[in-house]
């Protein structure tokens, strides 16, 4: 009975129209060549050639074609020359109408093919009224190109998730096929419209055929120098050295290939963004190199680097009018204060806002290393004194030189060992990251040490600086250990400026190595493998893929850009901070350390000692500096993440074997490490995938990474470090000695003495330049707990989930604005009053120091 009131109801559905409408975003009509082709579109749309769509059966199978869905006949936008193309992008609508009948049954994908000249931005198309289901949405956002750029129509499949094995029959080839378009076959060169995944090495960070200055090693595929693996664009190898790809030219760095849809937005800001990126690298750098070359500047006084933020950095009037022609327009707005007369103007930075010298005390330098814009690094103390991990066999002997009678007097009555055991001493260390280059880093302008900074937990909760270890290599032979020199705090005379230039070469090294690791190697570097894993082994219906891809937004992009103009050879990277030509090179030998599971927070936290394993404690953890924001906070949104992430994945994955037995899933993780990763791909600390567990605490660190992590290592970068006197970059000489007229210099000139020893003039607008662009949210940005659609997936228990993540997001923001109320609480705020928001959920645009965007997008 049932089967024949069903077969009444198809009967009745033959010859029913189902209604549709279309959303897409149609290219921005003042471009000439788009005038041009938006022409020949109408022009082609007279003559027929127009933009078609078929509807694919998710029900009934074709036997002709290895009983893929049933493709019904294809219907037309209409109206596309009546819909003129906009001054600016923006939405335009077209409404729709599919041939319906029982071989299509209910549609799970279709067809499109853009007959015109031009592309678009396909954002939507949805159903009304089919028969048995009603509404169906298919989320596309996806460029378009002509149909002659591809091979095959572009497909798109409707909005629901699911795993291959329950995939719809009529489906599967489809999912499959699309997934072999986008691994491509590994040849050929990349071109602007192609949608292809691969992996490289980083062997595009310089030319060979260029200046042996720039010389650069290879990065991944040797056990010398491992990396993660970027995405291929099959450029031509450099003829010099084939091992090379060779580079882009300047005037076309915006066109570096990534797969299209993982360019940036078609909103203005974001591409404004990604020009803004290339102008300071090929306008402003040079424009200041060729200043600084006719009249070296210099620093003289603490006033002297607020004028940068009052009145704008003056220029001579013979080189006014030659940067303002080379400075590309768009730009001159933004680099040129209002009067015309003044360059490179900088907003207000917040360490300085509320207090021009707070950053000066010793409460704030501890206080950055909880809640400042690395504050990754800082461990607990577990052994005294402090010892090296790098082979004496290699190294000499790199332990400490700090003794219990250095600092016996400063710990509040207690012996080294009772300070120990009451986890009361803490350590800021960059001593063995540093000194296997030391003696390379110091060939160079930079004037460097290894740092030891050790620290006492005071009664109220804020950290005390004991003692600075600053240390050289002896000699150029690493084997015969260091030599190190121990510094103190001081408030008065020329001890006073000596301590304020030892906490000025920490900052160095803290500075340097969160930009290069702590930032770009530990999030951008990282997580390129996954983007490029995720988009080529698991397919837009799979319900991982749909979790994890709004956490891959723009990063490819902003890496490939990064590439052209930030950490390539004598690019601002290099420019800008003290590893000079071995910044790569250097991330390079710490990521051979990289373990992908110690990124989860909580493991993080007990490995540094920062907190211990608790089961009375909320997350199974205690905190020993209970006052830590970054921790504070994070632990708050790292569980909030791995909450939502268990409520979707559970969802689907009724218990273990349903992840193992996952052929997208194990192919993705497998390729995640022997292609991606493939430098690591032996060691033990990877999991496994066998287990529902292993897969949620995979999704989490991941979403963590790509969004809490970078916020917090990355928008806090101008609000605590566009004033470089708090987080200088370089050092361009020792530490004076007695003596010498360096030290008296420091007696009568202290402030001069320490700007001479950081950033020079043009080394600190070209940092300010960068950070500033870095520390910005654009208009178009999409936070934890948003999606760029609302109707980005149809499962109702995920969407479920996901709004009650959205809420407890919300939560957390009520709750951090509370803590930075606290006057309990001494680390949020500061001497400098500015409270920690860097995990603070959400955001507005511009330069605020908080949201946290869903994925690495800058």
């Amino acid at each position: 009975m049932l089967l024949h009131t069903i077969s009444k109801i198809k009967s009745r559905g033959k010859g029913q129209k189902i209604k549709g409408q279309v959303i897409l975003l149609r290219s921005n009509s003042l471009d000439y060549n788009e005038i041009q082709s938006s022409v020949l579109d109408n022009i082609s749309e007279f003559w027929g050639a127009k933009v078609s769509f078929q509807l694919i059966s998710s029900e009934n199978g074709d036997r002709s074609k290895e009983l893929q869905g049933k493709v019904g006949k294809k219907t037309y936008l209409g109206n596309w020359m009546t819909k003129m193309v906009p001054v600016s992008p923006g939405e335009t609508v077209f409404k729709i109408s599919f041939d319906w009948d029982e071989d299509i049954g209910i549609p799970g994908a279709f067809l499109i093919r853009n007959n015109h000249f031009t592309k678009f931005f396909l954002k939507s198309l949805t159903l009304e009224d089919v028969p048995f289901v009603g509404r169906i949405h298919f989320d596309c956002n996806s460029w378009i190109y002509p149909s002659g750029k591809y091979k095959n129509d572009r497909i798109f499949f409707i909005n629901k998730a699911y795993i291959p094995n329950e995939t719809p029959e009529p489906l599967r080839k489809y999912r499959e096929d699309e997934l072999k378009n986008l691994r491509g076959d590994g040849t050929g060169e990349r071109q602007e419209w192609d949608r292809i995944y691969d992996y490289d090495v980083y062997n595009d960070l310089e030319d060979p055929s260029s200046d042996s200055t720039y010389v650069r090693p290879v990065l991944g595929g040797s056990t010398q120098y491992p990396y993660p693996r970027r995405g291929r664009t099959g450029r031509s190898p450099s003829k010099k050295d084939k091992n090379y790809e060779s580079r882009l030219s300047s005037s076309l760095s915006l066109n570096i290939y990534v797969p299209r849809d993982e360019r940036f937005g078609h909103l203005k800001e974001s591409d404004f963004l990604a020009y803004t990126l290339k102008s300071v690298a090929q306008s402003i750098k040079p424009a200041l190199d060729e200043l600084f070359s006719r009249n070296p500047g210099e620093f003289d006084s603490f006033q002297d680097v607020l004028k940068l933020y009052e009145g704008g950095f003056s220029l001579p009037k013979s080189l006014l009018e030659k940067f303002r022609q080379s400075i590309p327009a768009p730009l001159l707005k933004e680099i040129f204060r209002t009067d015309g007369e003044k360059f490179l103007k900088f907003p207000l930075p917040q360490v300085i806002q509320d207090n021009k010298s707070g950053w000066r005390t010793d409460e704030e330098f501890a206080r950055e290393m909880l809640a400042g814009v690395n504050p990754i690094i800082i461990r607990r103390l577990q052994e005294f004194p402090p010892s090296s991990k790098l082979d004496p066999n290699v190294y000499g002997d790199q332990n400490s030189k700090i003794s219990e009678e250095h600092i016996i007097n400063s710990l509040d009555g207690l012996t080294v060992q009772e300070a120990l055991k009451q986890n009361k001493l803490y350590i800021l260390d960059h001593h063995d990251a540093l000194m296997p280059y030391l003696n390379r880093i110091n060939s160079t302008s930079t004037k460097t040490y290894a740092t030891r900074t050790l620290l006492f937990l005071n009664g109220d909760g804020t950290l005390r600086p004991l003692v600075i270890e600053l240390s050289l290599p002896q000699s150029q032979k690493d084997e015969l250990g260091a030599t190190s020199k121990l510094y103190f705090p001081a408030e008065d005379g020329v001890e006073s400026s000596i301590w304020q230039l030892a906490k000025a070469y920490v900052a160095v090294n803290d500075a340097g190595y969160h930009q290069v690791i702590s930032h770009w190697l530990n999030t951008h570097a990282v997580m390129e493998p996954f983007v490029i894993a995720t988009n080529r082994q698991l397919s837009v219906l799979h319900p991982i893929h749909k979790l994890l891809v709004p956490h891959y937004r723009d990063t490819m992009n902003i890496n490939a850009f990064a590439r052209q103009t930030l950490v390539n050879a004598d690019g601002i990277l290099e420019s800008t901070h003290f590893q000079s030509k071995y910044s790569m090179e250097l991330s390079s030998y710490i990521y051979k350390d990289w373990v992908f599971t110690d990124q989860a927070l909580p493991r993080d936290l007990i490995k540094r000692g920062m907190a211990v394993e608790d089961s009375n404690s909320p997350y199974g953890l205690k905190l020993l500096i209970e006052d830590y924001p970054f921790a504070v906070d994070g632990l708050e949104i790292w569980f909030a993440i791995k909450t939502w992430v268990k409520d979707y994945c559970s969802s689907y994955y009724k218990n273990d074997i349903m992840v193992h037995d996952d052929i997208e899933l194990q192919s993705w993780w497998k390729e995640l490490k022997e292609k991606g990763h493939v430098d690591l791909k032996d060691k033990p600390w990877w999991p496994k995938m066998e287990t529902l567990e292993e897969l949620i605490e995979t999704c989490t660190i991941i979403i963590w990474i790509s969004s809490a992590l970078h916020a917090a290592v990355n928008f806090g970068q101008y609000p605590y470090g566009g004033y470089l006197p708090n987080r200088p970059t370089i050092s361009r000489r020792f530490m004076p000695e007695k003596g010498t007229p360096q030290y008296v210099e420091l007696e009568s000139d202290p402030e001069k003495g320490f700007l001479r020893t950081i950033n020079s003039q043009v080394q600190t607008l070209l940092g300010i330049s960068l950070i500033e662009i870095l520390s910005r949210h654009s208009s178009d940005e999409i936070y934890l707990g948003k999606r760029e659609s609302l109707e980005w997936i149809s499962d109702q228990p995920a969407l479920e989930a996901f709004e009650k993540f959205g809420k407890r997001l919300e939560e957390i923001e009520y709750e951090i604005a509370k803590r930075n109320r606290d006057p309990k609480m001494k680390n949020r705020v500061g001497p400098i009053n500015v409270p920690y928001t860097s995990l603070y959920p959400t955001s507005n645009e511009g330069l605020t120091g908080k949201g946290i965007p869903n994925s690495i997008s800058i």
